[in-house]
């Protein structure tokens, strides 16, 4: 026997040299701690027998690997491996020399042109044919690895990956997923921190006939530490030529060792860099431009009898890689030039102003791709018309910000003036031609937001321009690309007839994007544990303080209350919640980053940041922001970043008060008892089955209880600090009514002794009440909340219902529907006569004022009367009150014959739900139509959710038809899902169609957000042991890590259900029967 089989020795030899240049620690930098390189993951996969090999010092596991490599068995084995992958090869040499010859022919012309153009197709062709021949041969590759015995998987990617390593200098190699991870020695979902892009240099070939991209980026990098290992990002659309380094002691040309699995590309160096030294490396690719929402993809137009393609980027969170190779982490800030050739009759947009545009002659095409002697198959021209547009080079940023599109675009302008600098800053919204009349409002929203930060922040807005661009196809609303804001129809376009919601939606969108120019782009968050520092206070500050500021008639803290304060208190009652900041080191660290983007990030950390600012005061806050911004401009933030600016500005220490709130998951629930001349208040964590463990419940939270009187005044100097429980002594607890949380500023709850409840009920229902309408829905939301939860009884919400029947503002009217039906939704099965009982409660509640305002707007009708209106007769209509019914049938019927524009723009949604709802095949189809040919954004948004709100069995099959054959978009699905499981006739068969379609539905969803709308949606409406049952096998047999935490909140959310039902059903039947309503 050889005493050294296959050189093993002298590879391990090699591979023990390259040790402290690969494997050793990272060293320190800012952030989640990161694992060191270890050899245990050179065994991770290996059985029991080996399991010492993972846990030995470096050193004695190479020695102990090269003892077991000795057994004849294995030997046999890995050469019979890599006799196979030899045989491959040449069988793929001789091949690819036959596709030489077949066109051999057609690289003659008479002209130089038809040459180079032909050639460029044959390149194209004949790499094509290499990738298939690749994929094939990597298929095989790992049959053999799977035919072999078990116990020697993991020892084969040891040693495979030091043949891979010499078999870089061959060609490209794309690691089969048997082999990974232990191939590529990777012992962490991070790239190592061993090299610093500093510029990018970006080519990029956008062909929109043909739905095909490439290109070349050519990466400067500052070498962090010692190392011998080049390893970037790149995704597994992508086809990756060879890889050009080029270093201070010389120049290589070597192929990349591909991990599609972790979307990774690694190239190890002859020689190691040094700390100091600069990096050059270079990297030709092709994709296909898809439809997939991620990476640049697709969508399309139509416009009078003309139609076509467009693209766009959609880079984050994980989603750079699938666009361009390189370094797709937030901390990896650098500056991008980017350069494209596209068709002539196209438009190409990118994050900063055109520097220069030229036509590209076809004899180019050699030239423009071809660098550093990749072999990148040149674009091919043919003899269409070409444009090279290039753009100037931005400022420091994330990779993720990085964005280009490429269409017949026609745009809207306008400009701006900073006050800081005086300069103007032209604004550009781009739109393809069937919806660009409707981007006007969008780039009124742009003029008045831009210069609003500017002054609260004394920070000017650092580029040239300020673009946005609109698209049909959109996963996720909209994104803040530094100079090039992008985001989907509904976000971005607006009509008079899309009425005050999608006014109200447009200007919301528009200013939380244009937050991120200042949180987010210019601060970065160093990792997406930090995802909060950006959408939380692009929520609050785009959301609520700045458009409150530049549209104040649009009263956004109703808004913020409805739409992100009771979010977020719903969604962190769950245990399946989590922290605002997050610790990502998991092995599905991309799913799980993908699910941070939710109500908790979003709306939980803006409700946080609401209340430190009433803690602080809102000048103080917005001051200690500046100092966090000015402190990191153009640079990488965590969390104590911020505490610190406040701390600065305040005074305080906002770390010490704010640690629970960040840190741990949940909020507190307030128990409050008054004694005679005080109030005791004790804190429990806030959970939605009302049962925490004493594990759960060791959290105290710093909590600001701001009580107000009911003669308007506000003690804001009542603080629980952290303690279960303190006294506070106030001289009339038994006597005056009070409440604490005034305008509902605070991230808690609070349980009122009954007496007390009843005594602040009367009080504030007075019509010269000084508890606002925003006491009076925290009050309300509570009741029912904490009813549902069995902290108290639901016939005491109903109670402070009944009392409140006079009331007449929208906001508190809105938690009404909102309570009273979501007390229907989880009845839905209880008797008839107890759901016919509830419906009369909801007629009594909303119908009186709905006939009172009536279906018209008249045109002195303010806001909030138009706000009420669209509220009460929502409500009244859902509850089946006849005469509204009637109204909206008779405001349907022009509808049958096409005049949309006929329809009160405010009741949109609500005519055409209820249209459907109570109408039969006729309505369904004139709904139907205005899907397919919609009037504005806010039509067919509004339409799908009517088909989804029909009774007929026959419609409700119809509804589930488009639904998966694909006619809804992808971005819609979350949307008609929910309209289904609201509907109690469609909810079981929605979950049925789900089960027989999932699978694939999972896979066309793959890395989309859509994914988790619709898991959570199809579940949450359940009630019952037996259902919970049925969801929990039927996801035990698939892999749930794209959508674990939706999985688990909906899971979560019938076990509530079905715990509030037993527990409550007799006391709200009781109720119902004492008030004459059953």
């Amino acid at each position: 026997m050889d005493d050294d089989p296959g050189g093993v020795r002298a590879l391990l030899a090699k591979l023990r040299e390259q040790q402290d240049r690969v494997m050793e620690p990272a060293p320190p930098r800012r952030g989640p701690p990161r694992r060191p390189w270890d050899t245990a993951r050179l065994a991770q996969s290996a059985p029991a027998p080996h399991t010492s090999v993972r846990t030995m010092p470096y050193a004695q596991a190479v020695e102990r690997i090269y003892e077991l490599a000795r057994d004849p068995t294995f030997q046999a084995h890995i050469q019979k491996l890599f006799d196979e992958q030899v045989s491959l090869e040449r069988q793929l040499a001789a091949q690819r020399l036959d596709i030489v010859g077949q066109h051999e022919e057609r690289l003659r012309g008479p002209t130089g042109a038809r040459t180079q153009a032909q050639h460029a197709r044959w390149a194209w062709d004949a790499l094509r044919a290499w990738d298939d021949h690749i994929d094939a041969q990597q298929r095989q590759l790992e049959q053999v690895v799977r035919r072999s015995p078990r116990s020697m998987w993991s020892l084969a990617g040891c040693l495979s990956v030091l043949v891979l390593a010499w078999h870089s200098l061959l060609s490209t190699t794309y690691v089969p997923a048997t082999l990974r991870p232990s191939m590529l020695l990777m012992a962490s979902n991070r790239l190592p921190d061993t090299l610093q892009p500093v510029h990018y240099d970006l080519s990029i070939f956008s062909d929109l006939q043909d739905l095909r991209f490439q290109g070349t980026v050519n990466i400067t990098l500052h070498v962090v530490s010692d190392t011998s290992l080049v390893q970037f990002h790149a995704g597994r659309n992508m086809h990756l030529s060879q890889v050009y380094v080029s270093t201070a002691s010389g120049s290589y040309l070597l192929h990349p060792i591909v991990d599609t699995g972790h979307e990774r590309a690694s190239v190890l160096l002859p020689r190691a860099v040094r700390e100091g030294e600069r990096l050059f490396v270079v990297v030709g690719y092709r994709a296909h431009i898809d439809n997939s929402m991620r990476g640049y993809y697709y969508s399309t137009w139509a416009h009078e009898g003309r139609s076509g393609h467009y693209a766009l980027t959609q880079m984050e969170p994980t989603s750079a890689r699938r666009a361009y190779p390189g370094w797709d982490e937030p901390a990896y800030k650098a500056t991008f030039r980017v350069r494209m050739v596209h068709r002539h009759h196209t438009t190409a947009v990118a994050n900063m102003p055109t520097a220069s545009e030229r036509a590209v002659h076809p004899a180019e095409s050699a030239t423009l791709f071809q660098t550093h002697r990749l072999q990148i198959a040149s674009p091919a021209l043919g003899s269409d018309a070409w444009t090279l547009t290039e753009f100037e080079t931005t400022p420091v940023m994330a990779p993720y910000l990085v964005a280009w599109a490429n269409g017949e675009f026609e745009y809207v302008s306008g400009h701006t003036q900073s006050p800081l600098t005086g300069r103007t800053i032209p604004l550009r919204l781009f739109a393809t031609p069937d919806v660009i009349s409707q981007a006007h409002f969008a780039v009124d929203v742009m003029k008045r937001v831009l210069p609003a930060y500017e002054e609260v922040f004394d920070i000017a807005y650092p580029l040239p321009k300020l673009d946005a661009l609109v698209a049909a196809d959109f996963d996720f609303g909209a994104m803040e690309n530094w100079g090039l804001i992008t985001g989907r129809h509904s976000a971005f376009l607006y009509k008079k007839q899309a009425g005050i919601q999608g006014r109200k939606a447009t200007a919301g969108i528009m200013s939380h994007e244009i937050a991120h120019m200042w949180f987010g782009n210019i601060a970065t968050l160093a990792w997406w544990d930090s995802l909060w520092l950006n959408e939380a206070f692009a929520t609050l500050m785009g959301e609520l303080l700045i458009l409150d500021r530049v549209y104040p008639e649009l009263e956004s803290t109703r808004d913020f209350l409805l739409a992100q304060w009771i979010r977020a208190m719903e969604l962190d009652a769950k245990r399946s919640s989590h922290r605002i900041e997050v610790p990502l080191q998991g092995d599905n660290v991309e799913q799980e980053i993908t699910q941070l983007f939710d109500g908790i990030t979003y709306s939980k950390g803006a409700a946080v940041l609401r209340m430190l600012a009433q803690m602080l005061g809102q000048n103080t806050f917005l001051e200690g922001v500046t100092l966090y911004l000015k402190s990191h401009l153009y640079g990488s933030t965590v969390t104590n970043d911020l505490w610190h600016g406040l701390t600065t500005a305040s005074g305080a220490n906002v770390s010490q008060i704010m640690r629970a709130w960040v840190q741990e998951q949940g909020f507190p629930v307030l128990f409050v008892t008054e004694e005679a001349h005080a109030i005791h208040v004790r804190q429990h964590r806030c959970l939605e089955t009302g049962d925490p463990t004493d594990e759960e419940d060791a959290t105290l939270w710093h909590v600001p209880l701001a009580l107000r009187t009911a003669d308007g005044h506000v003690n804001q100097t009542y603080m629980l600090s952290g303690t279960r429980e303190a006294t506070f002594p106030w001289p009339h607890a038994q006597t005056t009514p009070w409440k604490l949380n005034a305008d509902t500023m605070g991230v808690y709850r609070v349980a009122y002794t009954p007496t007390h409840l009843a005594k602040l009920a009367k009080a504030a229902a007075r019509h010269d009440s000084a508890f606002t309408a925003e006491d009076r829905l925290g009050l309300l939301n509570d009741a029912f909340t904490l009813s549902q939860a069995g902290y108290t009884k639901t016939s005491a919400a109903l109670d402070l219902l009944h009392t409140w029947k006079h009331e007449r503002s929208s906001l508190v009217l809105q938690a009404a529907a909102m309570g009273l039906g979501r007390l229907a939704s989880v009845w839905w099965e209880q008797p008839r006569r107890v759901r016919a009982a509830l419906d009369r409660l909801r007629q009594a509640t909303f119908a009186p004022l709905a006939r009172e305002l009536t279906l018209e707007t008249r045109p002195d009708d303010s806001l909030a009367t138009r706000e009420l209106r669209a509220t009460v007769v929502a409500a009244a209509a859902a509850a089946g009150d006849a005469w509204t019914l009637k109204e909206i049938q008779r405001r349907f019927a022009p509808l049958h014959d096409g005049q949309d524009d006929l329809l009160e723009p405010d009741l949109l949604r609500t005519v055409l739900m209820e249209a459907v709802r109570h109408g039969g095949e006729r309505e369904y189809e004139t709904v139907l139509r205005m899907y397919r040919e919609p009037a504005t954004p806010a039509h067919k948004a509004a339409a799908l959710l009517a088909l989804g709100s029909t009774q007929q069995p026959a419609l409700i099959e119809r509804t589930l038809s488009m639904v998966f054959n694909d006619e809804v978009k992808m971005q819609d699905l979350a949307s008609i899902y929910t309209a289904l499981s609201a509907n109690p006739a469609s909810r079981r068969r929605l979950w049925e169609a789900t089960k027989a379609h999932f699978d694939k539905l999972a896979a066309t969803l793959e890395g989309n957000f859509s994914l988790m709308g619709i898991v959570k949606a199809a579940i949450s409406g359940f009630t019952s042991e037996s259902d919970r049952e049925d969801i929990e096998q039927f996801f035990a047999r698939r892999t749930t890590s794209t959508y674990s935490m939706s999985l688990a909140q909906g899971l979560e959310s019938v076990v509530a259900q079905t715990r509030w039902l037993q527990r409550s059903a007799s006391d709200v039947e009781a109720w119902l029967q004492q008030q004459g309503y059953l």
